[in-house]
């Protein structure tokens, strides 16, 4: 695992052929197959997907039984395939770049990378701000997600998440087409953030002082306005956020062709542009911390 991040420092996501990708494709295949309006077409789409993806990971633990370096060389590639800290850094830095120059037009065309938030609409302090709850959500689920189910499940538990939470982010939206057929893989991804969202949470508590702030203001905004975030983890995630950099999240955004008015998160005034980077860097030690959590429960468990 800890070789798994160490290539995904130096590699990163390759723009072609990165396994989640061909998952990505392969999954929409299913989909066209599968797809009715219908909560049980769902259950199987989700559960066929998210059984192979463990199947095949299961696959590789009984190939490698044994022998322990074919077995650490398939952990490695396999938690290199399925976490994606260093992208996340390098698309919130190139957001900071086009923002802190001015150029709107270059951020909204960047910000698909990072959400699937419609950026036609938003100015600059609108990006800063959706670029900061991306990174914010996209740590627990790009970074200490995967290593959480990695440190307890090992390849198996490292696809089998990645496999969730690729099909949330496909289908797992209330718009016409999947309130009913996504709701399995919503579902099933808040279950497999359940720890992962609160382990985040608590992460950016303790590491708040990297960015400024106090650990004690970090712990009250989590506490005090975690539940009225939608999603149940993403909440305590961004909460946290903005306690730990003393900014305000939430409010409007237009999302799969819908508008919502969130409630707001925080104390202070919104993120500006030199916030981008200040929750970046938050993100890296985050992810730096849960990367030696997970090495160190693994270790534990062998």
């Amino acid at each position: 695992m800890a070789a798994g991040l160490a290539l995904d420092a130096v590699l990163a996501d390759p723009r072609r052929g990165h396994p989640v990708a061909a998952f990505g494709r392969a999954a929409a295949r299913v989909e066209s197959a599968l797809h009715r309006d219908a909560r049980a077409a769902g259950v199987v789409h989700a559960a066929a997907l998210t059984g192979w993806a463990a199947a095949l990971g299961a696959l590789v633990s009984r190939r490698t039984a044994g022998r322990p370096g074919r077995r650490a060389a398939a952990t490695a590639v396999a938690t290199w395939a399925v976490v994606g800290g260093t992208t996340l850094r390098r698309e919130a830095a190139a957001m900071s770049r086009h923002l802190t120059a001015d150029d709107v037009a270059a951020a909204r065309r960047r910000l698909p990378h990072l959400c699937g938030r419609d950026p036609s609409r938003l100015d600059g302090a609108g990006l800063a701000r959706a670029t900061v709850e991306s990174v914010a959500e996209n740590t627990s689920d790009a970074v200490v997600g995967p290593l959480v189910w990695g440190a307890v499940g090992g390849v198996p538990g490292l696809l089998a998440y990645r496999a969730v939470n690729t099909l949330d982010a496909m289908v797992g939206h209330r718009s016409t087409r999947y309130a009913r057929f996504g709701w399995a893989a919503a579902r099933a991804d808040d279950v497999a953030n359940l720890v992962p969202s609160r382990l985040t949470a608590a992460l950016t508590v303790l590491l708040a002082p990297v960015v400024g702030g106090r650990p004690a203001s970090a712990l009250r905004i989590w506490r005090r306005d975690g539940g009225k975030h939608p999603s149940p983890n993403a909440g305590p995630v961004e909460a946290a956020f903005a306690g730990a950099l003393g900014r305000t999240l939430g409010g409007r955004l237009s999302y799969g062709g819908r508008v919502e008015d969130r409630p707001l998160l925080g104390d202070g005034p919104a993120p500006g542009v030199d916030d981008v980077a200040r929750a970046a860097r938050l993100s890296a030690a985050v992810s730096a911390a849960a990367g030696l959590l997970a090495v160190g429960v693994a270790a534990v468990r062998r």
